[in-house]
């Protein structure tokens, strides 16, 4: 007969028993992805649960193997690579250990190879990440100014995020890193079409760019001016339009830069350098190159997002009227002239559908371009043929013509009616011209 009370503990052993504790649980490797970019490809293996591994490589030939241990690999590897510019083949081996996944990545070269684990973040559990770095190339040459004074103004264009990091995910799965490159690529081709001026992109496909590497691009190609393209996001979908940033040593003044503020503790790594991608958690100005500590970058910068946004309002609702300001003290500081533009709410259902418009991204990319092209026509760059093309401001006084002020500033009355759309010869008091300067 049962002795009722053995009965307890003697259940409790025999549930140890059969019970496998989770920490013992074998872990899987779900997926690879890879990202190739100009210098580098990232290999991304996305895991079930954090898992200890270790790598090393072989020559002739060039291979990397991955062990993964306590391990089942369910990924397919096979269709992980398609014309990957340093990668061969991704595919699976034996290792002693039964419990160890083996993974070997054959290679077309020797390369820089960076390994290492990234925790869950927005829509990403574990995972592994392997950087392949180009050996042995030279960094990008710095561009040196033309040997004449009718150089280009050159403007970065920077699409935010890319590759690992998608950005905020919309309501329908847009991905912010994929309208950030579509405008991007739209605003190059007007830049480039207009004479004395000149685009470089910060990325140019589907690829992460750290935020260091960022600003060595921009410096080592002399650009005049960065622009970072974005799309918003916020916890709820009333938030909607666009807003320019510059950066500063203010407070933030709103709840949206206090709400973006206090998300940056959880962007580390996401990318490999850390924006978060959840369609709640964008933080979006952390693309920014960085505090602009030079007065002259700062008043340029405020004066460039003045003229942006005089644009912007003509196409899509604004979130923000004015200039917004943020201090990013997670970037170096850059004493490059910058401005951050949010295209629009991608956490806004509405605008969501706007932004993956074609039609809605040129018009984007078109305001930006006029917003631009407005800027350094009053404020041209010193030895820049826009400096010969660009116009003055003049306020309109007692007595003042347009012939009077065609002589006093050597230009024609025809020039000055043009560069201000006047149909007719009468001048207000108080009223601002735009004066082109002599070609």
């Amino acid at each position: 007969m049962w002795n009722k009370g053995l009965l307890k503990p003697l259940i409790g052993l025999l549930l140890g028993i059969l019970v496998i504790p989770t920490s013992f649980a074998q872990s899987e490797i779900e997926g690879v992805r890879v990202w190739p970019a100009p210098d580098h490809t990232r290999i991304v293996f996305d895991l079930s649960k954090n898992t200890k591994y270790s790598y090393f490589s072989l020559k002739s030939p060039q291979r990397l193997v991955l062990d993964f241990k306590d391990s089942k690999n369910i990924a397919a590897l096979k269709n992980a690579v398609a014309n990957d510019p340093r990668i061969k083949l991704i595919r699976t081996s034996t290792h002693k250990i039964k419990s160890t996944s083996r993974i070997v990545v054959e290679l077309k070269d020797e390369y820089k190879v960076n390994v290492f684990a990234l925790q869950p973040a927005g829509q990403y559990g574990d995972r592994l990440v392997v950087d392949l770095y180009d050996k042995n190339k030279p960094t990008a040459p710095v561009v040196k100014a033309p040997p004449n004074n009718k150089r280009d103004i050159i403007v970065a264009i920077d699409a935010g995020h890319g590759g690992e990091d998608p950005g905020s995910i919309g309501y329908k799965g847009t991905y912010e890193k994929r309208v950030t490159l579509a405008v991007a690529r739209r605003l190059e081709k007007l830049i480039n079409a207009e004479k004395g001026l000149k685009a470089v992109m910060i990325r140019d496909g589907d690829y992460y760019v750290n935020l260091d590497k960022r600003t060595e691009i921009a410096r080592n190609k002399r650009v005049d001016f960065f622009v970072s393209i974005h799309a918003d996001a916020f916890r709820t979908p009333q938030p909607s339009g666009a807003s320019v940033w510059v950066v500063s040593n203010r407070r933030a003044e709103s709840e949206l830069a206090r709400w973006l503020d206090n998300r940056q503790r959880n962007s580390e790594l996401l990318g490999g350098g850390g924006e978060v991608i959840k369609n709640t958690q964008d933080d979006s100005l952390a693309l920014m190159l960085g505090d602009l500590k030079q007065n002259h970058s700062l008043s340029a910068s405020i004066s460039m997002a003045t003229d942006v946004i005089a644009e912007l309002k003509k196409i899509t609702k604004m979130h923000k009227k004015t200039p917004q300001y943020k201090s990013l003290a997670v970037l170096k500081s850059s004493d490059i002239p910058s401005i951050l533009v949010e295209v629009g709410f991608i956490s806004n259902h509405n605008e969501e559908k706007n932004l993956m418009w074609s039609k809605h991204q040129q018009r984007l990319a078109q305001a930006m371009f006029n917003g631009i092209q407005s800027y350094f026509m009053e404020y041209p760059i010193a030895g820049t043929y826009y400096a010969t093309i660009g116009y003055r401001k003049h306020k309109v006084r007692s007595g003042d013509s347009l012939s009077v002020l065609a002589q006093r500033y050597n230009t024609s009355v025809s020039s000055i009616k043009s560069a201000n759309n006047l149909s007719g010869n009468t001048l207000r008091i108080g009223q601002t011209l735009k004066i082109p300067r002599a070609g």
